[in-house]
């Protein structure tokens, strides 16, 4: 069930990796049914907190005329910043699955879910579909550098030539 709606997060990423934007991607469970999904689009929005789980959890509170989801799991393909886990302790998330490890360590992510701040807390299950969801992450970042640094090689020889 899990690698079901983690392929459907995984879906949303390759949609926001098409759009340029950092391919994370999301989607909100209930019932054992995906009720919203979302993808990372601050580029796009040029909004800090586009983020995939805000915009899915955002549709999945307007699908349900609540600001509480708690019977909701999400699926995402990036370990959570702690802005998204900040959301989906609010939401009052039941459970979050993500794929990919945040290589940095700066996510907090168990520590959040364990805080208990807004008297809830969230069961956390990581390395879902581990392998796939670093790859597009590995990819997206790969293709960046390599335009970045013909970008480069393109301006030194536009610019050899005015000498």
């Amino acid at each position: 069930m899990e690698n079901k709606f983690m392929k459907a997060a995984l879906k949303c990423a390759r949609k926001a990796f098409d759009e340029g934007e950092v391919p994370i991607g999301a989607v909100v469970v209930a019932n054992g049914k995906i009720i919203s999904r979302g993808h990372n689009r601050r580029t796009k929005l040029q909004i800090a907190t586009a983020h995939a789980e805000v915009e899915a959890i955002q549709k999945a509170c307007k699908k349900f005329k609540s600001w509480r989801l708690p019977e909701c799991e999400v699926y995402v393909t990036l370990e959570p910043c702690p802005m998204c886990m900040g959301t989906m302790l609010n939401a009052r998330i039941k459970k979050v699955y993500f794929g990919a490890y945040e290589a940095k360590g700066r996510s907090l992510t168990a520590l959040i879910a364990e805080s208990n701040l807004v008297n809830h807390k969230i069961e956390v299950e990581g390395g879902v579909m581990e392998a796939e969801c670093a790859e597009i992450l590995t990819s997206f970042f790969s293709e960046m550098r390599n335009k970045e640094k013909l970008k480069k090689q393109n301006l030194q020889e536009n610019n050899s030539c005015d000498l």
